[in-house]
């Protein structure tokens, strides 16, 4: 996988590219990614990977100081859904399965998404998704389905 020096600017090229004369009808880089501190390591779209980390932050924490499951769920969604738009015409998550390992605490310090299209089929697409630790310790996974709405 390439290791870009801005890989965020990567993708925004990318995504602009792909949009084409429809880039004004989507905030990008969305709000949501944005507000959680969202930041590409990097891409490859031969593979059809995405790479993005994300700070674990105090206010994500649950009762059990651990990051709130959706928040980890977010952060898989703010990684796959960029790359749903990389590899196809624009789309929406129809389902989104997550599968939590072990804890994550502030002490990681941020977690890194990494998420891959498995298969398209017709207007269906599917991908995978792993959440780690700094040090590569799984922490979640994911599937998601998705649609092509155009």
């Amino acid at each position: 996988m390439e290791h870009h020096n801005n890989p965020t600017s990567d993708v925004m090229r990318i995504l602009r590219k792909q949009l084409g004369n429809r880039i004004g009808d989507y905030t990008l880089p969305p709000p949501v990614f944005v507000a959680m501190q969202g930041q590409f390591l990097d891409v490859d779209l031969d593979a059809g990977v995405l790479r993005a980390r994300f700070p674990v932050l105090e206010r994500y924490l649950n009762p059990y100081d651990t990051m709130q499951g959706g928040m980890i769920a977010a952060a898989v969604d703010n990684t796959i859904g960029p790359l749903s738009v990389l590899v196809a015409p624009p789309n929406v998550t129809r389902r989104l399965r997550m599968t939590y390992s072990r804890p994550v605490t502030l002490e990681i310090g941020h977690i890194v998404v990494r998420a891959e299209l498995l298969e398209r089929d017709e207007r269906w697409l599917f991908f995978r998704a792993e959440v780690h630790s700094p040090e590569g310790q799984r922490l979640a996974r994911s599937r998601a389905k998705h649609w092509i709405v155009g």
